[in-house]
């Protein structure tokens, strides 16, 4: 079950090459992070987007996909949420 309505979804185009490449449906990342798994974040990145569930504030998700990382990054006004390369932030 969704923790969150992620807003409006985007995704760069480098992000779309590479997932396509990777033979990875974008909404595969995009179901992990509003179910609130974090993907591959350290502990501390971990307990903020608990925070920021509880009190506000935006809410990261790190995916290793092969030879790429990729960032799902929700606003903190839950307005938006992009999805990109690592490299791209």
């Amino acid at each position: 079950m969704p923790l969150f309505v992620p807003g409006t979804v985007v995704a760069t185009k480098g992000a779309l090459a590479a997932l396509d490449r990777a033979e990875i449906n974008p909404l595969t990342l995009l179901n992990r992070h509003v179910r609130g798994d974090w993907g591959d974040l350290g502990q501390e990145d971990c307990d903020a987007n608990k925070n920021a569930l509880t009190w506000g504030g935006r809410l990261l998700s790190k995916y290793l996909v092969k030879d790429h990382a990729f960032y799902v990054i929700t606003e903190a006004d839950y307005s938006s949420t992009t999805l990109m390369l690592t490299q791209e932030y």
